[in-house]
């Protein structure tokens, strides 16, 4: 059990700080104290189905791709793939059209 509270609490670490989202700024997201959260990211304390679905939902993933263990985060085309979650339609074809015009111009 410990290997996958640890495994679960390094994904959900990893793909926060690729979206820039600060412990404390999660755990508000979630309604957690921080002190518990660090505790789920250093594999110390299990959560609920529940905190596990509301973190899932604040960093815009499935619950399915926080056991994804050995799926890197780390990468630009990943972080960036994250961030496209949040945008409007209109963003999203915002972004379409400038990468686009960025292979045009290669």
């Amino acid at each position: 059990m410990d290997s996958l509270k640890k495994k679960l609490g390094a994904r959900i670490q990893k793909i926060r700080k690729a979206q820039r989202i600060t412990q404390e700024k999660l755990s508000e997201m979630i309604e957690l104290d921080t002190p518990n959260l660090s505790n789920i990211e250093c594999g110390r304390r299990f959560m609920t189905a529940t905190t596990l679905q509301k973190i899932a939902d604040a960093l815009n993933v499935e619950v399915v791709d926080l056991f994804k263990f050995s799926q890197p985060v780390n990468s630009i085309k990943d972080n960036i793939l994250f961030r496209l979650d949040v945008l409007t339609p209109k963003e999203l074809e915002f972004i379409d059209n400038v990468i686009t015009n960025l292979i045009k111009l290669r």
